[in-house]
């Protein structure tokens, strides 16, 4: 996954287009576009001369110890709430927000319950086959899936539109798509305030997305990342904190199975009529050897 991956920031389990489980239900609100504000005017060339595109080793570094970190757990949990900015009639954008609570177990296991705002969606690959739940609904999709859990986010989105906030963070090699397109990165010093740790901020970009991210200085583990989209005329900024982080927990053999969905109503994967967003681009699959 490239960091330009990260432009669909909207949780997206939908099980058919019958059956949008995206949260927030903003559609309302967003029915009546605003006009996107003026672009900035043009920064002269004496003041844009002073920006150098730069790649500080330092800022690689870390982002690099906290790819190790993720790339090298076996099993691992967290929970990532995003919040992200979505155009209101008023012209002032609205905030809305989700939260995921995230298992996996390397190579192709993965479990995804996100329990609002909005409906609640449960999401589950296990090595064979991916189900998307919706306990409310009582409605679930099953499929066949690939091998690893990259490919299957890959399935999932071109087969459903399913796509995480977090995609970037459980993919089997994070910085092989960091790297990739990379144009700027930079450190911009220590934070005690966020994560209830000590982090490293670090910020960095490539042609489509701007990010910045609060990086564990001790155990490198993210806890808050930051998103503009140059895509994006109206500039809407997207905010993921990411906590309980447990690296190489016991997981029991039945967490990657819905529990309660023996009765549901089996429904097929499908992409939902509505459009995603104008900047969004599907999860790349890893070119790693482990999705070969």
């Amino acid at each position: 996954m490239k960091i330009n991956k990260f432009t669909n920031w909207f949780p997206l389990p939908l099980l058919a287009s019958t059956l949008l489980l995206t949260a927030g239900g903003c559609a309302v609100e967003t029915k009546q576009t605003p006009k996107p504000s003026e672009p900035p005017k043009s920064v002269s060339n004496k003041s844009s001369s002073t920006v150098q595109m730069t790649l500080e080793p330092k800022a690689i570094d870390i982002l690099q110890a906290a790819s190790r970190q993720l790339a090298a757990a076996h099993t691992m949990s967290f929970t990532a709430v995003v919040s992200y900015e979505s155009p209101s009639r008023l012209g002032t954008p609205l905030v809305y927000t989700s939260k995921s609570d995230v298992t996996l177990q390397r190579p192709d296991k993965l479990r995804v319950l996100t329990p609002g705002d909005g409906p609640a969606t449960e999401f589950y690959y296990n090595g064979k086959t991916m189900s998307a739940f919706a306990p409310a609904e009582n409605l679930i999709a099953t499929a066949e899936a690939p091998p690893t859990i990259d490919a299957t986010l890959k399935a999932a989105f071109d087969n459903a539109a399913i796509y995480f906030p977090f995609t970037d963070l459980i993919v089997s090699d994070p910085y092989i798509d960091i790297a990739d397109g990379l144009i700027i990165a930079f450190y911009m010093g220590q934070s005690k305030e966020v994560g209830g740790t000590t982090t490293n901020m670090v910020a960095y970009a490539n042609n489509n997305v701007f990010i910045q991210a609060w990086i564990g200085a001790e155990d490198q583990l993210p806890r808050r990342m930051r998103a503009v989209y140059s895509a994006d005329p109206t500039r809407l900024r997207h905010q993921m904190d990411i906590s309980d982080w447990k690296i190489n927990p016991t997981v029991p053999k039945n967490a990657f199975a819905p529990k309660n969905a023996n009765n549901a109503n089996h429904i097929a994967f499908s992409t939902p009529n509505s459009g995603l967003v104008p900047y969004a681009t599907p999860p790349a699959q890893s070119s790693s050897p482990e999705t070969k």
